[in-house]
């Protein structure tokens, strides 16, 4: 019989899909240090979002909230109105930069508003939940500005229920020349108990800054592991919290409120003030169980060369003023790398940033990829 020889249309498809074959990285997950450090952690998912960029939440991965609550319910002399218009995108202007004028002037990403006027005795505020759920430990970091007007709270926090919360929270009030504290939280049994008053249990700190928040960009963050959560500050360790941690599934918030509280947020604001985010980059375990099997699916070597990457720390603020701000607000997305999100949910526009086929995103890439590489091994007789 004589021998079969592929011809050359057959192998087309391989050259075309060489690269989406052999350049895929990060697919067993992303690691908080290098893993040949002593001590590291690697997490299986990821959600980025870079607000600098992004002119549209509808594919962002965050939703806006809208909800009224009564003065009652917010434990405050006012009651809190979270509206779609306190919610707003404000990109830069040139997609390419990472420091200049945005569309609607002001501070660039996503602007969330506290206005200075009640309504049927509520204050108007803007906040914004992560469209993922199923967050179970991992590393979480924000980067934001916070305003400088007394009568607000900022807040950036993973969520459960009323006792399994990890917060991070400024006071604007406590924002000034002789005084830059961040509020460290954790939510739980005992400060339920004490009627949602953590300041009464050993896991709340308000730790001073050596930085303005209100002045600048910065990066803050908080790793929860089964053991502590870790708080950081531009890459800085601040504080661990050992106990009543939490141990369930749930999802990130960013919100900026007031509701007239003397003892936390105070307020309302004597004119509208605004929060503004530049980015989010969560790394986390999925408590999903098909997420579980993804994992296994992509995951076949958690030794081999680059199938674990390591995950910057950004130890400097990311901040889009002065000289070099191109430069110091551009940071690391491995969203932006298509080889690094195998099998990811990613949001945003990698694609067209990129210049390629937007054909759909990482995943669909990988199973077309898969589906024809066997195709093609069937014709030419490997398979």
């Amino acid at each position: 019989m004589a021998a079969r020889f592929p011809s050359l249309m057959v192998f087309l498809p391989l050259v075309f899909l060489l690269p989406f074959l052999v350049t895929a990285r990060c697919e067993c997950g992303y690691s908080v240090n290098k893993t040949t450090d002593a001590e590291h952690m690697v997490w299986t998912d990821l959600l980025e979002t870079d607000f600098l960029h992004v002119d549209n939440l509808t594919d962002s991965g965050w939703v806006p909230q809208v909800y009224n609550v009564s003065s009652t319910a917010a434990r405050g002399a006012y009651g809190k109105m979270a509206t779609l218009e306190n919610v707003r995108v404000n990109p830069l202007k040139n997609s390419w930069d990472w420091a200049g004028e945005a569309v609607e002037g002001g501070d660039a990403g996503l602007q969330l508003v506290v206005r200075s006027e009640p309504v049927e005795k509520m204050v108007p505020i803007g906040e914004v939940v992560a469209s993922r759920t199923d967050m179970l430990y991992g590393s979480f970091r924000v980067a934001m500005k916070l305003t400088g007007l007394p009568g607000t709270c900022g807040a950036f926090f993973w969520f459960r229920n009323d006792t399994q919360e990890i917060d991070i929270e400024f006071l604007s009030k406590q924002l000034n020349e002789s005084s830059n504290m961040v509020n460290l939280v954790l939510q739980s049994p005992q400060s339920a108990a004490a009627g949602y008053d953590a300041s009464h249990t050993p896991n709340y700190d308000v730790y001073p800054l050596p930085f303005r928040p209100d002045k600048a960009f910065h990066e803050y963050r908080f790793d929860w592991l089964p053991d502590r959560v870790s708080f950081y500050a531009d890459g800085t360790w601040l504080k661990d919290m050992t106990i009543d941690l939490p141990n369930s599934p749930g999802h990130l918030v960013l919100n900026h409120w007031s509701n007239g509280d003397p003892l936390w947020s105070a307020g309302p604001p004597r004119e509208n003030a605004t929060l503004a985010v530049s980015y989010v980059k969560a790394y986390f375990n999925s408590s999903d169980a098909q997420r579980h099997k993804d994992y296994y699916l992509r995951c076949k070597d958690e030794t081999a060369v680059d199938s674990v990457c390591a995950i910057p720390d950004q130890t400097t603020p990311p901040d889009n003023q002065g000289p070099d701000a191109n430069a110091t607000a551009k940071t690391f997305f491995f969203s932006e790398e298509p080889d690094d999100t195998t099998n990811q949910t990613v949001f945003g526009d990698w694609q067209n940033k990129n210049g390629a086929v937007a054909l759909g995103g990482p995943r669909a890439w990988v199973v077309a990829a898969g589906v024809a590489f066997a195709s093609a091994m069937a014709l030419v007789g490997f398979a």
